[in-house]
Order: C-alpha cells, then structure tokens, then sequence
C-alpha cells in the first residue's frame, strides 16, 4: 500500500521577472498584507497551510477571493505556493526579496501601524 502523499509547487515568476512595482502593489491590499504578515508570524521559515493562514489571520473572506489573493501574491514573486495532497501551502519567497529589496520584507512585517499578530505559544 503506497501511502505518500502527493506534492507539487505551482508556477511562480523567475528571479528576474519580479519587479519592485508588482510586489509593492500586491502588498497595497489589505487582506495580502494581512496574509504576508501572518505567513512571517506564524511560519518564517518553511511555511504553513493556506487554510491555517484563515484561521489565523482573522480575514473572512470568500474561497474564491482568498484563492485570488494568493495568485496576486504569487504572481508578484513575494511567495512560493506548493500543494500537499488537498492542502495548498504558502511561504514568504524572502531569500529573493531580501536580495533585490534588502529591508523590504522586514519592514513591512515590522510595521506598527497595524496590529501585530502574534504567534500562538
């Protein structure tokens, strides 16, 4: 009985492709910046389930404007989407931002003028 779990990433823009104007647009949105912020709380590292990225981000949005939401982040090169069997999960794509915008990301997830989230202990 075979039991892995298939995985796959989706198609997400070459390293020279992505452009300053897309990323700061696609962060201009409230609900991305929430779902950028969230992903940084929560999952700096190896990232985390779109769906825990939902529950924890507090955003109440639809399936469809949620899935929307991720396409413009990814299309934009700020993160890498991959699927684990029915799970899609998301990670801050840092290692380029912070190459081409050194303080961007940290910046932007260090803003105090919006509420923090803060990660469960």
């Amino acid at each position: 009985m075979d039991t892995q779990v298939e995985q796959y990433e989706l198609s997400h823009p070459g390293e020279d492709a992505v452009e300053l104007t897309a990323v700061l647009s696609a962060l201009a949105e409230p609900a991305r910046l929430t779902i950028v912020r969230t992903v940084g709380a929560f999952a700096p590292e190896g990232g985390m389930a779109c769906l825990d990225v939902w529950d924890k981000s507090g955003l109440t949005a639809t399936k469809s404007t949620m899935s929307h939401h991720y396409k413009v982040l990814r299309e934009a090169g700020l993160v890498v989407m991959w699927w684990v069997g029915a799970k899609k999960h998301v990670r801050l794509r840092r290692e380029l931002i912070d190459v081409r915008w050194p303080g961007l990301l940290d910046a932007v997830l260090a803003d105090t003028s919006v509420p923090r989230l803060e990660p469960h202990q």
